[in-house]
């Protein structure tokens, strides 16, 4: 039987995000393990040349307010009953996702698979399937639903 200990799940405020956590938070009730929700600052998005020359840097201020929206993003009294911590980095996205569950020696990343669109999804991605192919953990892909299809 295998019994988790810890859950890392990254949360970017998608939809998908959002039920990929309701997924983690299911499991680590299930196992008493430990949820890490992380966020992670894609510091792609602020290397380009508009952003260079910026007065806005990502400060501790703002660091602190994106974990008070990781806790926010719980479901109410889930904090009574689990063990929650939160991590928020910058970064590259499937990077630090892969090497914060190898630093905290997650037994699963609950991710889900659909977050950014567009294009910054085509050039940068998916963080989802880079992860599945570069975690030293089991990981599960949470997707939305889709619709089901008509039959005329």
């Amino acid at each position: 039987m295998i019994i988790l200990k810890k859950i890392l799940c990254p949360v970017d405020h998608s939809e998908c995000s959002y039920l990929a956590l309701k997924y983690a938070i299911s499991l680590a009730l299930k196992d008493e393990a430990k949820l890490y929700l992380m966020h992670v600052i894609d510091t792609r998005l602020y290397d380009t040349e508009i952003y260079k020359f910026s007065p806005y840097k990502f400060d501790e201020i703002d660091m602190n307010k994106i974990r008070e929206d990781l806790i926010k993003s719980l479901p109410e009294g889930t904090t009574d009953v689990l063990e929650v911590e939160t991590i928020v980095i910058k970064g590259i996205p499937f990077y630090e996702i892969v090497n914060s569950a190898t630093e905290i020696g997650a037994d699963l990343i609950v991710i889900g698979t659909h977050g950014r669109t567009g294009l910054s999804h085509v050039v940068m991605g998916s963080v989802a399937e880079k992860v599945v192919r570069k975690a030293s953990c089991p990981v599960l892909t949470v997707r939305m639903p889709s619709p089901i299809p008509r039959i005329d």
